[in-house]
């Protein structure tokens, strides 16, 4: 008799243990989510910090012009249309501090449009 209740109770805890570290895995798959605002003539935030070799996705969303950030260490360009929302993913491959820019001409204050960008081990 103990023999057949304990098989069921051993085959759940099983079971649970396997969806538990298959919830665990799809979490850590996820990318980190950035949301970037840009309007004349600003990101913001101003600075990001990302860690080195984990995925993430910028979200630029443009308040008042076309805009775009474009991260040239790491071949990346987003643009995002007046009052919406475009995104990119990708995964810094390198540490240290880089610059990204307005890559969309906004007006006379676009080539002072900086984000910068560190990346930590």
């Amino acid at each position: 008799m103990r023999l057949k209740l304990t098989f069921p109770i051993l085959m759940v805890a099983l079971i649970a243990t396997i969806a538990c570290a298959r919830l665990i895995l799809h979490a850590q798959e996820q990318p980190r989510r950035v949301e970037i605002v840009a309007k004349r003539f600003e990101f913001t935030p101003s600075e990001i910090t990302l860690k080195k070799g984990e995925p993430v996705t910028l979200v630029l969303t443009s308040k008042d012009v076309q805009h775009g950030l474009k991260l040239d260490a790491f071949n990346q360009v987003v643009i995002a249309k007046k009052g919406q929302s475009s995104q990119v993913q990708f995964t810094p491959n390198e540490a240290g501090t880089f610059a990204a820019q307005c890559a969309s001409f906004c007006g006379a204050g676009h080539g002072s449009m900086k984000l910068t960008v560190h990346v930590t081990e």
